[in-house]
């Protein structure tokens, strides 16, 4: 018996398999035949379609990225840049640094 490797699907090719899944016109196993994939991975994709079809009609977000708290990006943008003003005049004063950016 030969291993098969691991293949990628697309998110296309996931959502049309789910789809077919989901219409009930065939079972897991003529599914599973035609898409040349397991029947269990069927039914998982057909779980996060039901999941997450909702997520197709919310307004407001365009993106699921998490919101970003800018103050802590000024306190590290803040402290980066200490820490550079630091290093170029220690490197200075060692004689290291001739000739500055």
């Amino acid at each position: 018996m030969t291993k098969r490797n691991r293949r990628t699907h697309s998110p296309a090719f996931k959502a049309k398999v789910a789809l077919a899944a989901l219409k009930g016109d065939k079972t897991l196993a003529e599914l599973a035949q035609q898409f040349d994939v397991h029947p269990n991975q069927i039914t998982d994709w057909k779980k996060q379609l039901q999941e997450r079809v909702a997520e197709v009609f919310e307004t407001g977000q365009t993106s699921a990225e998490p919101p970003v708290d800018v103050k802590v990006l000024h306190a590290k943008i803040g402290q980066l840049t200490l820490e550079n003003d630091f290093l170029e005049s220690a490197l200075g004063k060692a004689g290291l640094l001739s000739v500055k950016r």
